[in-house]
C-alpha cells in the first residue's frame, strides 16, 4: 500500500516540507496538497507534479500521513473539518506554533495521533530543525514515519510538550537571530569602507563557515570561539567589547521574550 501524505495548507513552510520529502525520494503520486486558489492548486500540480485540491476532506480521505500548514487560529476549523474524514490509522502533524496536544485532541475523534511539531525557515532550504512531540496515541512506528518525512528537509529531535516554549526561543526564531547579526556585520563592513556586496558576502560566508564548523568538529561553541580567540589580538578584543555592552544578557533577555511569548499563545 503506497504512502499518501496529505500536505493542509501549503504556505512556505508546508511547501518546504513537501519539496523536502519529494527532493528526498517520495513519490510525487503519494502526496496531495490543498490550497484556497485555483491557481495556486495549478501551480502545485504543475511545480511538483503532485495532486492538489481545494478539498482538505478529500485531500485526508486516503492519507496516513496528514500535515497541517495552517495559522494557529485556523486550526481549529480545520481539525473540526477533516476530523472524520481520516483514516484509522492516520497521524495528523501540526506545525502551528502554541498549539498543544490536548487543544487539537479536543477538536479530533478519539484516539487519533497528533504530533506536535516546531519547525523553522532553514527547512525552505533542507536545513531546518524540527522538535516533534508525539501524543498517547501515537505509535512508535507513526512517530518514526512523521519524523521521516520531517528529515527530508531538516534534522528532528523529539522533545517533551513542556519544552515547546524554549525550542521555539531557541531554533523557531533562531533564524532571526542570526540574519539581525549578518545585517549588523554587513553595516559595519560598509561603515569600515568595504562595498556592500563585498561587505555581504563576506558576512554570510563566514556565518555559514561557522555553521558548518559547529555541526562538523565536534568542538563547543566556547572551544571554538577559544581557538579564534589570541591573547592580546583582533578577536578578543571584538569579544571584550560586546561583553561590556551586555550583547550576551541582551541575547538572553531576547530568548526569554521569544519564550514567554511563545507560552502565552498555549
Amino acid at each position: 500500500m503506497p504512502v499518501t501524505i496529505a500536505f493542509i495548507g501549503t504556505g512556505n513552510m508546508n511547501e518546504a516540507i513537501m519539496a523536502g520529502a519529494l527532493a528526498g525520494g517520495y513519490d510525487a503520486a503519494d502526496v496531495v496538497a490543498t490550497a484556497r486558489r485555483d491557481e495556486r492548486i495549478s501551480a502545485l500540480k504543475e511545480k511538483y507534479g503532485v495532486e492538489a485540491t481545494n478539498s482538505n476532506p478529500e485531500a485526508v480521505a486516503d492519507a496516513d500521513t496528514v500535515v497541517l500548514g495552517v495559522k494557529p487560529y485556523q486550526l481549529d476549523d480545520i481539525l473540526t473539518e477533516i476530523g472524520e474524514h481520516l483514516t484509522k490509522d492516520a497521524v495528523v502533524v501540526s506545525l502551528a506554533v502554541g498549539r498543544t496536544l490536548e487543544s487539537m485532541e479536543a477538536k479530533l475523534p478519539e484516539g487519533v495521533a497528533v504530533v506536535r511539531v516546531m519547525p523553522n525557515t532553514p527547512s525552505m532550504v533542507g536545513k531546518g530543525m524540527h522538535a516533534v512531540t508525539p501524543n498517547e496515541a501515537c505509535s512508535d512506528e507513526q512517530l518514526a514515519r512523521t519524523k521521516s518525512l520531517l528529515a527530508a528537509s531538516g534534522d528532528v529531535v523529539t522533545v517533551a510538550e513542556k519544552d515547546h516554549d524554549a525550542v521555539t526561543a531557541v531554533s523557531g526564531s533562531g533564524p532571526a537571530y542570526l540574519f539581525y547579526i549578518a545585517d549588523a556585520m554587513v553595516e559595519a563592513g560598509v561603515l569600515l569602507g568595504l562595498q556592500r556586496d563585498v561587505a555581504h558576502r563576506l558576512a554570510v560566508q563566514t556565518i555559514v563557515g561557522a555553521g558548518a564548523m559547529l555541526a562538523e568538529s565536534g568542538d563547543s561553541p566556547v572551544q571554538l570561539r577559544e581557538k579564534v580567540s589570541s591573547p592580546g589580538g583582533t578577536t578578543i578584543m571584538a569579544l571584550a567589547e560586546l561583553d561590556r555592552r551586555a550583547v550576551r544578557a541582551a541575547m538572553v533577555a531576547a530568548m526569554q521574550a521569544s519564550h514567554d511569548r511563545s507560552a502565552s499563545m498555549n
